[in-house]
């Protein structure tokens, strides 16, 4: 296996996502790699509207987003993530995760399975298939719920 060097894991600070931030800051921890921790938000009800999916944790303004950042850090911490950077971007979660893998140049994006298995997800797809077709780096996706 490779090193991993940077390992990217998103959030938008719901139970799920907290379970991804715990496996990437503990992978982070084995390797002595570098967490980016990214949270996407839609800068307004207008954005929202037009996305073509909509989750219930749907992030509205870049203060709630970096308030959800706030608490994966810690919880990063306590898993063991050595160094832990944060980014928030607006757009779709796909969008910034995207944006963020390339920023950084990770080597690991690390998602949860929230969605990939719901009849929203197979119709319109989710974000972890969806990041999973895009990014050049590896991605991990976390069973983060049944």
């Amino acid at each position: 296996m490779s090193k991993y060097n940077t390992v990217v894991v998103g959030t938008d600070g719901s139970n799920s996502s907290m379970l991804a931030v715990e496996r990437a800051a503990e992978i982070a921890s084995a390797f002595n790699s570098t967490l980016v921790i990214g949270c996407a938000y839609y800068e307004s009800e207008e954005d929202v509207a037009g996305a073509l999916r909509q989750d219930s944790n749907t992030i509205l303004g870049g203060e709630t987003a970096k308030e959800n950042l706030s608490a994966a850090v810690e919880h990063a911490k306590k898993h063991g993530a050595p160094e832990v950077l944060t980014a928030v971007r607006s757009g779709t979660p796909v969008e910034a995760l995207m944006a963020i893998v390339t920023e950084h140049n990770a080597d690991l994006l690390v998602v949860g399975n929230r969605g990939i298995n719901s009849l929203t997800g197979r119709l319109l797809g989710s974000v972890p298939a969806d990041v999973a077709r895009q990014s050049d780096c590896d991605v991990m996706i976390v069973h983060t719920v049944s």
